[in-house]
């Protein structure tokens, strides 16, 4: 007869005890099965050069932001900004992907907003992204000059996380090159 008290006690202290960690977790941290592995192979077109393509030997050598982005995406309008900022900072190059987009919009959308990207890819089906383990645009991937993904941000980059992981991550890795 207690026990049919003491159960339902029980699955409701454990479903109360599950609510208050997963309150207390970042809902924009979700791991991704790519941290510390080489970057996925592809081979796109450039956007602004069709006969051009742009695959992952092109970030050999040199510590990179890839950052996803489409002209219908409002999040990539919040952060367009900082990019820009950081690619006149010549910390590190930005390329970017776009993904489902048509390419006269994005073009149209560079131009409008200014292009933070050394080159962007065009992925209209999205593929690639796909292959990323992308959630969604915008995101973005710090990629080692050994083309390891080292970080991947989920959303928006806002200010405070250029400042405080991105930028900080960027110097580490290319203070290990000199070291090495």
């Amino acid at each position: 007869m207690q026990l049919r008290y003491v159960l339902p006690l029980l699955i409701f202290v454990g479903l109360v005890i599950l609510f208050v960690v997963g309150m207390q977790m970042d809902p924009r941290r979700v791991p991704s099965p790519l941290i510390g592995k080489p970057l996925p192979e592809f081979d796109l077109a450039q956007l602004h050069d069709q006969t051009q393509s742009l695959d992952k030997s092109m970030f050999l050598g040199e510590v990179v932001l890839i950052n996803f982005w489409a002209s219908w995406c409002v999040s990539c309008r919040y952060e367009h900004p900082i990019l820009l900022e950081y690619a006149r900072s010549g910390n590190a190059s930005i390329y970017g992907m776009n993904y489902k987009d048509t390419r006269s919009d994005a073009l149209n959308w560079l131009k409008e907003y200014a292009n933070p990207y050394r080159l962007s890819a065009f992925d209209p089906e999205g593929r690639t992204g796909i292959d990323f383990g992308l959630y969604g645009v915008p995101e973005t991937y710090v990629v080692d000059q050994k083309g390891i993904i080292r970080y991947k941000h989920i959303g928006p980059i806002s200010q405070e996380d250029m400042k405080n992981k991105i930028e900080p991550l960027v110097e580490e890795l290319k203070a290990q090159t000199k070291s090495n």
